[in-house]
């Protein structure tokens, strides 16, 4: 399916106390310290909508980084947030929360394959679901640069906006195609992380990641859906800054068209300085 949603996403005004918002909401960054950045969605996410962020910010000096999931309490019955997201909050009960590295917990059926002693099966990349077309070739590596979408079980996401975008720059077609890879670290500066639930059986769902337009696997499985669920941003250590991305579900718009065909014909974002359009167009074509 192929999810329409209409709601602005924004950050809830109940946050850890050292996350500061702007007045849109839509970004959060810890102004001090290295703990207490747990932010959550505003309003709960339907399923199949996801929750994507953009880091904006890193401070060095600090072990750890970005951590995401979701939770089943309303971020409104927090007396006091949680300095932590792990283990604090996720000791508390009703919640589902990973650090996000190159590797993650993927949950397994039995028979599948391998697990360890906790029942999860550890992916690097998703090693373990690589085909092999006729030729040789990896046939997923293959659908990852000429696929539009994502597709998480029953659920189509444009991939447009899921992947990391370098600041306009003299390399940055270079760096371009190391977010479309998902080769640079998951946490690096402009990477883009979302987390959404997938409804599986009557009454629960799986807790997908997804890093730069890759889906990790199922991070989580028999999620509860009895309650609502929001997503949790724990900015965390050396993510300083993370800023909300809005994701355009179903036809893409006159800007987005636009702006793949220019994207398309040229060499790289630096070169649409030089092609004779409004400033505002070139503006999009280079940011988003």
């Amino acid at each position: 399916m192929e999810p329409q949603f209409d709601q602005f996403l924004q950050f809830h005004p109940i946050h850890g106390t050292n996350v500061q918002l702007d007045l849109t909401g839509t970004q959060a960054t810890r102004v001090e310290s290295f703990a207490n950045g747990v932010c959550f969605s505003r309003t709960p996410l339907k399923p199949g909508e996801i929750f994507l962020i953009e880091i904006e910010e890193k401070e060095l000096g600090w072990c750890g980084h970005l951590r995401v999931g979701l939770t089943a309490r309303d971020p409104a019955s927090f007396q006091e947030v949680p300095e932590y997201s792990i283990p604090d909050l996720t000791d508390q009960g009703d919640s589902w929360v990973f650090a996000i590295t190159r590797n993650h917990n993927k949950v397994v059926e039995e028979g599948e394959g391998p697990e360890n002693e906790d029942g999860g099966h550890r992916l690097g990349r998703g090693e373990a679901e690589v085909q092999r077309d006729g030729d040789g070739h990896d046939s997923k590596t293959k659908s990852f640069f000429t696929d539009t979408h994502l597709y998480i079980e029953n659920v189509c996401l444009p991939k447009d906006k899921l992947v990391g975008r370098s600041r306009p720059g003299r390399f940055s077609h270079i760096l371009d195609d190391l977010y479309k890879t998902n080769t640079l670290p998951p946490t690096a500066r402009r990477s883009r992380i979302g987390v959404l639930w997938v409804p599986r059986t009557r009454g629960q769902a799986d807790m997908h990641i997804v890093i730069n337009g890759e889906d990790m696997g199922a991070s989580a499985k028999g999620i509860p859906t009895t309650n609502p669920l929001y997503a949790v941003v724990d900015v965390f250590a050396a993510t300083k800054c993370v800023r909300i991305v809005q994701v355009e579900y179903g036809f893409s718009s006159l800007q987005t068209l636009c702006r793949k065909a220019i994207q398309k014909n040229i060499v790289h974002r630096m070169a649409i300085d030089w092609l004779e359009l409004p400033e505002a167009l070139k503006h999009i074509c280079k940011y988003e």
